[in-house]
């Protein structure tokens, strides 16, 4: 069986996760900055409990914070292409539900311990059109910054995720829908939901 995360996306998560370093007082945040800011928090906590919380706990800590920072819909929407518009309502809600508890348990998977790195993030966001870009760092303890950026679209009032960009300019997305995209046509919506399943289940007891 194909797997629905690669392996560098895989990665993107992992080191994403690694830590968070909160920025002082005097930086004032833009609003879409400080919803990246209250994911990466959450993630910090996590870590510093992750042996006492275990992956279903990190993963029921992280639920409510994902579904707050990214778009899911709209993310499972672009990750399907073309054919979305011909999979049933129904089936659409199954398939977002289970993009949402795959990302989560990605999440949940990798933030596994924590080792002093922290992972920055620039207060004032770039425009991009009608859009942003929140600008942010992963500091190792040792070696090179890595760099994650958040292109942020405005949802009903409130700064979501749509996409993050590895190194700054590898689209996670693309990757996402390129691998949904073959899937859905082969194997159709059904076959999709099987996979992103299997994948959350198998993220859910490895760790």
């Amino acid at each position: 069986m194909s797997q629905v995360i690669s392996r560098r996306r895989m990665l993107a998560v992992s080191v994403a996760v690694l830590g968070v370093a909160r920025l002082g007082p005097a930086y004032a945040m833009d609003p879409a900055p400080a919803k990246i800011q209250a994911f990466y928090d959450v993630l910090l906590a996590g870590m510093k409990n992750a042996q006492d919380l275990g992956v279903q706990g990190r993963f029921e800590k992280l639920a409510p914070v994902v579904r707050q920072t990214f778009d899911t819909p709209n993310m499972t929407r672009i990750a399907c292409g073309p054919s979305w518009g011909k999979i049933p309502p129904d089936k659409q809600q199954q398939l977002i539900a289970a993009f949402e508890r795959m990302t989560t348990a990605s999440y949940a998977n990798q933030f596994s311990d924590y080792s002093g790195q922290r992972f920055t993030v620039d207060p004032q966001a770039t425009p991009r059109n009608a859009d942003l870009i929140v600008h942010s760092q992963l500091q190792p303890a040792n070696g090179d910054p890595v760099t994650f950026n958040y292109l942020m679209r405005n949802v009903g009032g409130d700064w979501k995720a749509e996409d993050v960009y590895l190194d700054g300019t590898i689209s996670q997305l693309a990757v996402r829908r390129s691998e949904f995209t073959a899937i859905l046509s082969s194997e159709g919506a059904d076959g999709l939901l099987t996979k992103l399943k299997a994948q959350s289940d198998g993220l859910l007891k490895s760790a």
